[in-house]
């Protein structure tokens, strides 16, 4: 098919992506000191020796993503890419990242790696904070942005809160490139999340206590207790510390990052954060040049594996433009052909009748079951599974499971399956499918097509146990297989 043409002023994208590393960077380091603070602050400046920034996971993590994409390219790019990197080139073990972690070491992959065990932290900050990475590869397209942070959430939060905050910062941040009203960013985050999410929640009490002209300090406490149920260090509270800093910042670059600061919590994110959407907003003319001295142009680590880190960029300009020549690639592979200019930008919404920027929403997602994952890509094919309950059984339980396929081909075939089951174990399930090809441009708005199974535990039940489904193609290709992890 024809790609559509987008037109990006290249010096003023690349400035604003700058900024977005250098906000990053400086809000963070302001926080820093701060992570953790259960009381209001009152936070002035840095607290941390002058000449370069302080490490932080936050960027830590989307230098990883960037070198994933880089060498495996965004064409079927999904959690199952991400995990393998994060594996191999991610050190910590704590909180969500290591109950992550821990699941996909037992072969146990996303997002069902971010919900088991995971009942404290799928809630938690490790996503939305490392959502810069997949704006800057989309600017002006958040949709496509969001496809590629639930890649990312889903591996430590599931389909949890945690999920739904990097949601709304993607989307907030891909808008923020060609947008300036603050309240309108904010409201194109909302938009990207279920209304009766506790995010959602979170962020609109903040709009509204702004409108009604509510102090600041006296909406932080509002925060601190919608969320004392769930505890500290939770995405909602944080994510409305962002949102305080932003609306009541009144986009002023330092009053904004310390505002979020003195709401204490988990401070480096959100001043973080803060730094990095003004940065985006305003481009490097709003960001202070004191403090932008202050650390200098520098990337310091702290949980990249040692021997990644020579394959990492050193310095935001060395990021900037690594995203700069992998934004185009990743477009493309979503059929948009990135045209460069001195001029005004033109981003296309819409081709033959049809929106381009896909609805991925987190309504699309909550349709699932929580107890989903996603299945390796085949090129005629992609397809995600899922558990009617939580994956542990007693010996002659029942599960259901499915398999939702969705089509990416030009022919139509059928698929047959074929169960394999430990010793003892019986399984009830469709024998065939038929995938069709739809006259649709792009193939995601296809009916997707469902396999379903019932499987009826023997008497012998490991701690961990796999059911594969081998789905066989008529046309000539290659099985995908569905590793089904049932726990005792």
């Amino acid at each position: 098919m024809k790609p559509i043409i987008a037109k990006y002023n290249r010096a003023r994208l690349r400035d604003k992506i700058y900024a977005s590393w250098l906000g990053k960077n400086i809000g963070g380091t302001i926080g820093a000191p701060y992570e953790g603070t259960t009381n209001f602050l009152d936070v002035k400046g840095f607290n941390s020796p002058p000449g370069k920034p302080l490490p932080n996971d936050d960027l830590d993590l989307q230098l990883v993503w960037l070198l994933a994409l880089e060498k495996e390219g965004p064409y079927h790019f999904n959690s199952r890419v991400l995990s393998e990197y994060w594996l191999t080139a991610i050190s910590p073990f704590w909180n969500e990242y290591g109950r992550g972690k821990a699941n996909l070491l037992c072969g146990i992959p996303a997002p069902l790696s971010g919900e088991l065990f995971n009942e404290k932290w799928n809630s938690s900050n490790g996503a939305w904070i490392r959502s810069e990475i997949w704006a800057s590869l989309a600017p002006g397209y958040p949709a496509i942005a969001r496809e590629y942070a639930f890649a990312d959430a889903s591996i430590d939060h599931g389909l949890g809160e945690g999920t739904y905050a990097e949601f709304f910062t993607a989307s907030l941040e891909s808008s923020a490139y060609f947008m300036s009203d603050i309240r309108k960013i904010i409201e194109e985050g909302l938009s990207a999340i279920p209304q009766d999410c506790r995010v959602y929640k979170a962020v609109k009490l903040v709009l509204d206590e702004y409108d009604k002209g509510t102090p600041y300090r006296e909406v932080r406490e509002m925060l601190v207790k919608q969320s004392e149920d769930i505890g500290w260090f939770q995405a909602p509270a944080n994510v409305g510390y962002v949102a305080i800093g932003l609306l009541y910042g009144e986009g002023d670059f330092k009053k904004s990052v310390l505002y979020a600061t003195n709401c204490g919590d988990d401070t480096d994110c959100t001043a973080g954060t803060v730094g990095a959407i003004l940065g985006i907003v305003h481009g490097t003319a709003g960001i202070p040049k004191d403090w932008l001295e202050y650390i200098g142009d520098g990337i310091d680590f702290v949980c990249v594996n040692t021997q990644y880190r020579e394959f990492m960029p050193k310095t935001c300009s060395e990021l900037t433009d690594r995203v700069m020549e992998l934004m185009p690639i990743v477009l493309y592979a979503h059929n948009i052909k990135v045209e460069w200019t001195d001029g005004d930008d033109e981003l296309p919404r819409f081709f033959q009748g049809m929106i381009i920027d896909r609805p991925f929403d987190g309504n699309e997602i909550g349709k699932r079951s929580q107890w989903c994952f996603e299945l390796p890509h085949v090129p005629y094919l992609e397809a995600y599974a899922e558990y009617d309950r939580k994956p542990v059984v007693k010996p002659g339980e029942k599960i259901k499971i499915r398999i939702v396929f969705t089509h990416s081909t030009l022919d139509t075939y059928n698929l047959t399956f074929k169960p394999m089951l430990p010793e003892g174990w019986t399984i009830d399930c469709t024998k065939m499918v038929n995938i069709a090809h739809e006259l649709y441009y792009f193939h995601r708005y296809t009916e997707p097509v469902v396999w379903e199974g019932e499987i009826t535990v023997g008497e012998k039940v490991d701690a961990i146990n796999h059911a594969y489904i081998i789905a066989e193609p008529s046309l000539h290709g290659q099985p995908l297989i569905a590793d089904f992890v049932i726990l005792s």
